[in-house]
């Protein structure tokens, strides 16, 4: 899915971010304005020294990234919207930076931000998941193409990732109710960090599932998605969820763990059904590289690791078919009902708009299929309930009891493929740039923990970053 672009202040935040709303692509070139060098593969905190130094104003870097998206995005079809008041916006930072206004020394403040285009924003940017259905539809409040190869970018946050992977964008945010984030993540060489449930509000977000959807930062580094966590995360009472998870946000946030010796003694368990790369020998080898710094590190591997339950990808993927289904119908009804103004009001209404417009919505490649299935759904029956039941015991016999009867810290795992563990468990996971198989194709490598394990998983994260440095900036004719 697309992102949008738009330098505004989100309310919420207190004027902490700068959000460019987009749907995004592609590469940067390296740009010098004054002393600051480029805005290829700068970092939150490049631009902040910049800033401080007076050697760059976030209107400056708006133009700048404007130009990317002007230039790449006709081959990279990552931007869907940009907000007519971006520089508007610019200028406010600038002023209050300026000043000295509250908020003004936040890590993110005067920087733009992607979102993926199915987060809400009150201002005169739509927000319709990529559908037609959606345009010009009001909401009631802000929400609190692969790059290196051209092909798929993979996972529904993929605007979020190519982004910020073209240096399209500082930093970006997406949205992940199963892969969404981990996947895009894993395939354009950059950090994702999936929080856990309810960590993010998902308040204003076109919702899948409440059990399972998370709001999270997609970026360059692992210290620039941490910076965005820091901001995301908390109390929004919007979304309930919020309130309970609230107990995991350490004092004095997220920023405190990165360490570079963040791997030492952590304990990071390693199942051999994950590694499974058939005749990719660049892929294995590297990825049993990739182990041996993690030891090299202090990490302690703890090796062979196995759990029938948490294999079961044929029961945990029916089920969890079978639940996202009625949740959908249900959560989507409610998100289109309470919107100030929408030409749809349900899921009945899409499903009709689909139909009528089929040639707008390309239903020859993307079919509504899901749509027609959870329509047919009448609420949390036996069949919904018996589904509900065994991703539960799958849960818990699986990745909690691998988890605390060997005293992990962290499952390490290569790409996505503990990403359906994760989603029904409501478990984070925080993605590396780890590589590229024989194809040229990148992978990360994922750090998963149990509930509210953010900090640990941080610490495990930029240990392994810091060590290895796989992350490099895409390069291609536009």
């Amino acid at each position: 899915m697309a992102t949008k672009y738009s330098p505004l202040s989100f309310p919420v935040f207190s004027s902490l971010l700068l959000i460019l709303l987009a749907t995004i692509s592609s590469r940067a070139e390296a740009i010098k304005v004054h002393g600051f060098s480029s805005i290829k593969e700068a970092t939150v905190h490049d631009i902040q020294l910049a800033f401080k130094q007076n050697q760059l104003t976030s209107r400056k870097l708006v133009e700048l990234y404007l130009k990317q998206i002007s230039i790449l995005n006709p081959v990279l079809k990552g931007v869907l919207e940009v907000n007519p008041d971006a520089l508007y916006q610019a200028d406010k930072a600038d002023h209050e930076r300026k000043f000295k206004a509250p908020g003004s020394l936040s890590a993110l403040h005067g920087i733009p931000i992607l979102l993926k285009d199915n987060i809400a924003t009150k201002d005169k940017l739509n927000t319709t998941a990529g559908s037609y259905a959606l345009l010009s539809s009001v909401v009631p409040r802000d929400a609190g193409v692969n790059p290196y190869t051209l092909g798929d970018p993979c996972g529904s946050s993929s605007g979020s990732a190519i982004s910020v992977a073209a240096n399209m964008a500082t930093v970006s945010i997406g949205t992940e109710t199963d892969a969404s984030i981990l996947c895009p993540s894993s395939n354009n060489l950059v950090v994702g960090i999936k929080p856990t449930v309810g960590l993010t509000s998902r308040a204003g977000v076109i919702p899948i599932s409440e059990r399972q959807d998370s709001v999270g930062p997609i970026c360059r580094t692992v210290a620039d998605a941490v910076y965005v966590l820091d901001a995301i995360a908390g109390i929004d009472h919007n979304d309930n969820a919020t309130i309970q998870t609230s107990q995991y946000i350490p004092k004095g946030g997220y920023a405190q763990f990165l360490n570079s010796d963040g791997l030492r003694g952590k304990r990071l368990g390693i199942v051999r059904a994950f590694y499974n790369f058939g005749n990719d020998t660049i892929i294995s080898r590297t990825v049993e590289q990739h182990l041996k710094t993690l030891r090299q590190r202090g990490a302690i591997l703890v090796d062979n690791l196995e759990n029938a339950n948490i294999l079961r990808d044929d029961i945990s993927s029916s089920s969890e078919g079978t639940a996202l289904n009625a949740e959908f119908k249900k959560y989507i009804n409610a998100y289109l009902k309470e919107l100030v103004s929408s030409p749809v009001r349900s899921l009945t209404d899409l499903i009709a708009f689909n139909k009528k417009n089929s040639k707008l919505e390309r239903l020859d490649i993307y079919d509504q299929e899901l749509f027609i299935t959870a329509e047919a759904t009448n609420g949390f029956g036996n069949a919904e309930k018996a589904a509900l039941k065994n991703l539960a015991k799958l849960t818990r016999e699986g990745f909690v009891t691998l988890m605390t009867k060997n005293k992990l810290d962290a499952l390490v795992t290569p790409r996505y493929s503990v990403s359906r563990i994760l989603a029904i468990g409501g478990f984070p996971g925080v993605i590396v740039p780890a590589g590229f198989d024989s194809d040229k194709v990148p992978f990360g490598l994922c750090f998963g923990g149990l509930k509210g394990s953010e900090p640990k998983l941080i610490e495990i994260a930029y240990g392994f970053e810091q060590a290895t440095k796989i992350r490099k900036p895409p390069t291609f004719k536009t």
